[in-house]
């Protein structure tokens, strides 16, 4: 990632560009072998989340671009709601 991008992992943290993030966009950032989720919502307050379910972390961490992020979302949301 380069420095015009809103989240930027470098090894000392996160670097967070909220004026660079575009509402309802999702920003997957990965940091020490984890993956965050990184948003701003319609009323401009930022949203963080730690994916934790490894598969779906996996998998964001093969593909991070924002589409990709979704549709793995989904897929794993729809995998909890079958183990219910």
């Amino acid at each position: 990632m380069g420095n015009d991008d809103p989240i930027v992992a470098k090894e000392d943290g996160i670097v967070i560009k909220t004026e660079k993030m575009e509402v309802d966009k999702i920003y997957p950032c990965i940091y020490q072998n984890r993956v965050y989720l990184f948003f701003k919502d319609e009323h401009e307050l930022l949203n963080c989340y730690e994916v934790e379910d490894k598969e779906a972390a996996e998998a964001i961490k093969a593909n991070p671009d924002s589409n990709s992020v979704k549709t793995i979302l989904e897929k794993a949301a729809k995998k909890q709601q079958e183990k219910l």
